[in-house]
């Protein structure tokens, strides 16, 4: 008979290198072609005839699309399957993203930029929801990094190949070079999504890469985990206080997310860069330092089983970095070392925020829960854009949308630190096994 501690982590290993890389890439492609319309701006604003006011707008009209299908989308993710739900999610935004090309004014802006809210809805959710059928709760935050960390990789990669594309190609076959950007980048999620249907499988009972010991062994490891769960049906989810308070959370660190990935090419090209290249070099230094640090972050929870400390922790951090960087914003080298501080406070609090809510929803409540949390919260991306523009309305400080931002974080911290209890997290003395 096998050692059960050598089976648990050949079967771990298994998943990790299965599942993980390949929704690694499939994040990138969602987020970069979610937020590359930042990058964007910077020449379609002009094209097109947009002001600040509307481009912000049109940025945020995403998530409006993205509430009202989400809750959807992931019940019927849970119907369908991952591999069929996920691959129609992916094909139908990488189509939408490509035709933002032909976007030509305000209204054909805001109406697509909708169409990929309500086509992209369902997908982090979805991912959040599908990793809970194959780790524990124990072992699930540092998974969760590892995909969640595709949003500072999209960054770390996906600005600087922006600002090539833009660089390179303006005036090419007579389009501009963010025409070319959104068809580039629109492209990898159709083929991806394509992929998804052949590669991924819906459960552990149909993962053939699988022996049956192992397959045995991680259905014990979640039945055991789904007995201490007392919220199993589909209205639980919504009648949950602790539900509603998670969504207020998210909702916060979304404001933080948004206002700072919509106009981080703008802040860095305001201190004087020449060329869009260098722009998205520079942007890319932020999401460097959150990479690194919400793993750091991630291990550090999943060791001790703590949740909620590493979050206001953190989170509070990342505000202290903006209104820093704020206050420097004379000084382009502080400034970026500051912004670095604040979006790492922010993408790197997501990891250890997901697993509380799949840590005492079940079944149906859990899909429908965590796509609940995920599309208030995510009401929060319509706010972060329109930030710098009702921050001008009552203040000429350059900087105020950042100490906005930066008070929206810290009100997600006291929220997290009265609101959530301990026993929402894994106890310290559950550690979680070596994989």
């Amino acid at each position: 008979m096998s050692d059960p501690s050598a089976l648990e982590a050949r079967a771990y290993s298994k998943v990790d290198w299965r599942l993980i890389p390949f929704l690694f890439l499939c994040y990138i492609l969602a987020y970069l072609d979610r937020v590359n319309v930042g990058f964007a701006k910077l020449q379609m604003v002009k094209d097109l005839s947009l002001s600040d006011a509307a481009f912000a707008t049109g940025a945020g009209i995403f998530f409006i699309g993205y509430f009202f299908f989400e809750v959807p989308s992931n019940i019927l993710l849970k119907k369908f399957g991952a591999r069929v739900w996920i691959a129609r999610i992916m094909i139908s935004w990488g189509v939408i993203s490509s035709l933002m090309m032909f976007v030509h004014s305000e209204r054909a802006f805001y109406a697509m930029r909708f169409l990929l809210g309500i086509a992209e809805a369902g997908f982090f959710p979805g991912i959040i929801f599908y990793l809970t059928l194959w780790y524990p709760s124990r072992l699930r935050s540092t998974r969760t990094a590892l995909f969640v960390s595709a949003i500072a990789v999209s960054g770390v990669l996906g600005n600087p190949i922006s600002g090539a594309i833009m660089d390179s190609l303006s005036g090419t076959a007579g389009l501009a070079g963010w025409q070319w950007l959104f068809l580039f980048e629109g492209i990898p999620s159709f083929l991806v999504g394509i992929w998804v249907f052949f590669y991924l499988d819906s459960s552990i009972l149909d993962a053939k890469w699988l022996t049956a010991e192992e397959k045995d062994l991680l259905a014990r490891n979640l039945d055991a985990e789904e007995k201490h769960k007392s919220e199993v049906h589909l209205g639980d989810a919504f009648k949950s206080g602790k539900v509603w308070a998670l969504c207020a959370i998210y909702f916060t660190l979304m404001i933080g997310l948004y206002g700072i990935s919509f106009w981080l090419p703008t802040i860095v090209k305001a201190f004087g860069v020449k060329g869009y290249l260098q722009v998205g070099l520079i942007t890319a230094i932020p999401y460097f330092v959150a990479v690194v640090g919400m793993l750091l972050i991630s291990r550090s929870s999943d060791r001790t089983g703590e949740r909620r400390l590493h979050y206001v922790v953190n989170v509070s951090a990342g505000a202290i970095g903006l209104i820093l960087s704020g206050v420097y914003a004379s000084n382009p080298y502080l400034s970026i070392i500051f912004l670095s501080v604040g979006t790492l406070g922010v993408i790197g609090s997501m990891p250890v925020f997901w697993p509380i809510p799949s840590a005492f929803l079940a079944g149906t409540a859990s899909a429908a829960g965590i796509g609940l949390v995920n599309s208030i919260g995510n009401l929060g991306g319509y706010v972060g854009p329109n930030v710098p523009i009702w921050a001008k309305a009552f203040s000429t400080n350059p900087s105020a949308a950042l100490y906005i931002i930066a008070a929206d974080l810290l009100v997600g911290a006291v929220l997290t630190f009265f609101l959530i209890p301990k026993s929402l997290t894994v106890r310290v003395g559950q550690a979680p096994a070596r994989t």
